[in-house]
């Protein structure tokens, strides 16, 4: 990608974080007074994405979908575009929570297609890591917390319908405090997940080069994030309790082990 092209796809993925960062708010408050701030700087990221695009298409002479960053970045605007729609037609507000983090991640990772110089002291690569491999093992500590409520919850809501409660169920919280702590250990996982997945995809890029997007720690590291993602819009909009909350729990939790066991061979890094 050009240099211009990248310039104003990076401007677009700073106006789209306002969206992520009103998701965050969302998952936490019900209700997000950022919400139409947000919504306007996406639609003013989408303006500049749009921009970036038809220059690269310009300079290639095509539709620029050459490489799997070109790739994204189309992806990522044809998504914004069908969000701004549905939201102009049927204000879909619920699909934030899903839209807005999925379209920064993908024109982040668009954006990271021009190779920059190295780091400019070791120390400060060492703490960028650092503050990597913090982010992502608080994530993974939320959504232990997560999936084990999750579990809880299952245990309890099977006791109550069987009108036969076992020893232990007048020690466990009751349904609603689990269902709030799986509410608030969620949003608090997704942040950190998020600010883990972006610190470590800029530290691959500043490493890597191009050649990061290769790499099969990020790979799982993108998967375990989506199955995150699909978790709290479940959770968020559709309104996903007991069995269903707790397989993608547990899930997520599998993917979180393989990512953390990709993360042990960082620390020689380090």
């Amino acid at each position: 990608m050009t240099e211009t092209s990248v310039l104003w796809l990076r401007v677009a993925a700073i106006l789209y974080s306002l969206g992520l960062a009103s998701a965050i708010l969302l998952l936490t408050r019900k209700r997000s007074r950022l919400f139409r701030a947000a919504l306007a700087a996406f639609s003013l990221g989408a303006l500049f994405h749009l921009v970036s695009i038809i220059e690269q298409g310009l300079y290639l002479g095509g539709l620029p979908v050459r490489s799997i960053f070109e790739s994204m970045s189309l992806c990522a605007f044809l998504i914004t575009v069908a969000f701004l729609l549905l939201c102009r037609r049927y204000h879909a507000e619920s699909l934030s929570v899903f839209i807005f983090p999925l379209v920064f991640v993908m024109t982040m990772v668009a954006a990271l297609s021009k190779p920059v110089d190295t780091w400019t002291s070791a120390a400060f690569r060492s703490i960028w890591l650092s503050a990597h491999i913090v982010s992502a093992l608080l994530a993974y500590a939320a959504l232990l917390f997560t999936a084990v409520a999750a579990v809880v919850y299952l245990f309890q809501e099977h006791q109550l319908k069987k009108k036969l409660p076992s020893a232990i169920s007048h020690r466990l919280p009751p349904l609603a405090t689990l269902d709030e702590l799986i509410s608030r250990s969620l949003a608090v996982g997704f942040a950190f997940m998020t600010g883990g997945l972006v610190a470590g995809s800029v530290w691959a890029f500043v490493e890597l080069g191009t050649r990061w997007i290769l790499d099969p720690r990020i790979g799982i590291s993108f998967v375990t994030w989506a199955i995150y993602l699909a978790m709290v819009f479940f959770r968020a909009s559709a309104g996903w309790r007991g069995r269903k909350a707790a397989i993608l729990a547990i899930t997520a939790l599998c993917c979180s082990a393989l990512t953390w066991a990709a993360h042990v061979r960082l620390e020689s890094r380090l």
